[in-house]
């Protein structure tokens, strides 16, 4: 090099072009914090984005230790600004840290942090920070003491974003399975219980088929109501009164719809193989097989949001916090979900999950 010549100067890095996921640790009373650290501590899964933590840093550092694993994050004050380069980044709200974890039951202060760590996210991904959005367990009763007029999570959000139309869907593998209704009481159903409420999920599902699952012309298949689906009104007349013209509408649509069957039969194997997915009416209509059939790996996700959610399809379990015990399969998958469908970058383009 020549005396006057410019200092050489080394290339910079790419920037790193995998997706901001933003985690709600949920709870930090129950297993959240758990599920999320034995999740990323895979170097496959951490491959697939990068990732901040919305939660408390003591009490990740604590099940990592209970489950032998080394930490393997930055934090920052959840006052300060966040940028993730890449790995995995917690953003620790430690003036909740004085929770001494031993509470096994909901509770204001679980309330309080597991809202604050939510809305966190949810003001990312509105501000356009982040790229999608996985949200831990939390306890809906500990969300009611601390004042949340929300009951979950799904209706948190769909508010936030101003979202008139958003379902809940679980996903694990073939099993795909969209709620008409999802906290609602069954006797209050019967109040509410209207073709629009049957036609959202059944339309919801199907976009979501064919941009997120890469399914051309999804089919689906619709529960009844009633025993028997109603068996020709003699157990109820919801299925020809109700459930059959939203189908009727969704056909007009263009959508592959047919239903509505008796519920305890439609989720067996032979059954299921015909449909790429089936829309449930009410909470534990569909709720019970998709937990007896893939508990550790359904996914939760919400329909109709401008961006992606997925959840754990698990509680709290506040009876084994703490012990390491909790199996993490629901919350990898998630994580992998929104890491594969926010990979997205060509309008239109499909990813299959």
């Amino acid at each position: 090099m020549t005396i006057g010549s410019p200092t050489p100067t080394l290339p910079s890095a790419p920037p790193d072009t995998r997706p901001l996921i933003a985690i709600s640790m949920g709870d930090p009373l129950g297993i959240g914090a758990e599920v999320i650290v034995k999740a990323l501590s895979d170097p496959e899964l951490r491959a697939l984005g990068r990732f901040v933590i919305y939660g408390m840093e003591s009490v990740l550092v604590k099940a990592a230790s209970s489950a032998g694993i080394r930490p393997f994050w930055f934090h920052v004050d959840s006052r300060e600004p966040i940028r993730v380069d890449s790995g995995v980044v917690v953003s620790d709200f430690a003036e909740f840290a004085s929770q001494d974890g031993s509470a096994v039951r909901p509770s204001l202060e679980g309330g309080r942090a597991s809202l604050r760590f939510f809305d966190e996210a949810i003001e990312a991904a509105r501000g356009h920070r982040v790229d999608a959005i996985v949200t831990g367990p939390i306890h809906k009763v500990s969300w009611k003491m601390a004042g949340c007029p929300h009951t979950g999570h799904t209706e948190r959000v769909a508010q936030a974003f101003g979202v008139k139309r958003a379902t809940m869907m679980f996903s694990a593998g073939d099993l795909r399975v969209a709620l008409a209704s999802a906290h609602v009481g069954l006797f209050a159903l019967r109040n509410e219980f209207t073709i629009g409420l049957v036609f959202q999920p059944i339309d919801l599902l199907n976009d979501a088929l064919r941009r997120w699952f890469g399914i051309e012309r999804p089919r689906i298949a619709v529960a009844g109501l009633n025993p028997h689906a109603g068996e020709e009104g003699q157990f109820g007349d919801e299925e020809r009164r109700i459930i059959e013209p939203a189908m009727q509408m969704a056909r007009a649509g263009g959508i592959d719809v047919e239903g509505p069957f008796p519920a305890d039969t439609l989720f067996t194997s032979h059954r299921r193989v015909r449909y790429d997915g089936i829309v449930a009416m009410y909470h534990d209509q569909g709720l019970i097989p998709v937990k007896m059939l893939a508990f550790d790996r359904a996914v939760n996700i919400t329909l109709g949001l401008p961006l992606i959610r997925t959840s754990v399809d698990h509680g709290t379990a506040f009876d084994i916090a703490g012990t390491s015990q909790a199996d993490s399969g629901s919350m990898r998958e998630a994580i992998r979900m929104a890491c594969v469908v926010a990979s997205r970058r060509v309008p239109g383009q499909v990813i299959r999950c």
